[in-house]
């Protein structure tokens, strides 16, 4: 895909080629180090809700505010308005990736596409788990803190427990009106575009989208 990336980069106006270079490079450079943060937070039992969405921004929002931007720059976008674009597609990235993570424990596997609970059985730090573990207290949270360490368990018994316990947290709602906060931000930075609205359908639909998953 890198190698196909950059033979359509090529093809670019030679004006353009050197900061959609630039784009591009630092675009691939912040995927790779999400996806770093990614694996250092498995082995780290450390991780702040703020460590979190700056990996999900990195590894999976850039790739979506750079790609818009990219189409900015070669459309002769002014500077502010490719900026829009690229910010619209950060918080939609960051939407998506928390939806992700929330459908992983509460979707219908038929509509989502993969097995419930996945997330709970790797333990990975999601915003879900994250956030249970700032806000559970006592007994409730040593419960969480056993299920994690825990190394033999029936997976369905774990993936129960953990789900009782995020609701325990009211964890759910949290991603969500954090979700629909980002959600927001991306509709935001589409109305300040200054081109025609129906120029905007496209990706008003895909802001849509994003969030239909979970209705």
């Amino acid at each position: 895909m890198m190698i196909l990336a950059n033979e359509y980069l090529a093809n670019s106006p030679a004006e353009k080629l050197p900061e959609l270079l630039k784009l591009f490079s630092r675009t691939a450079l912040e995927v790779c180090e999400g996806q770093q943060y990614d694996m250092d937070f498995e082995s780290r039992m450390d991780v702040t809700v703020d460590e979190y969405i700056e990996m999900i921004r990195l590894k999976t929002a850039v790739l979506i505010a750079g790609a818009l931007k990219l189409g900015a720059v070669i459309g002769n976008a002014p500077e502010q308005q490719a900026n829009l674009l690229y910010d619209f597609g950060i918080n939609i990235g960051l939407a998506f990736q928390l939806q992700d993570d929330w459908l992983d424990v509460y979707g219908d596997p038929n509509v989502f596409g993969k097995k419930i609970g996945g997330d709970i059985l790797s333990n990975k730090k999601t915003f879900l788990l994250l956030k249970a573990q700032e806000k559970l207290q006592g007994e409730k949270k040593e419960q969480l803190q056993n299920w994690i360490t825990k190394e033999t368990f029936l997976p369905e018994e774990k993936i129960e427990a953990v789900t009782q316990l995020y609701n325990d947290a009211a964890v759910s709602d949290e991603a969500q009106k954090i979700m629909r906060h980002y959600h927001e931000e991306a509709l935001k930075c589409l109305a300040k575009l200054e081109v025609e609205e129906t120029n905007k359908k496209d990706l008003t639909e895909l802001a849509d989208q994003v969030m239909s998953r979970i209705s």
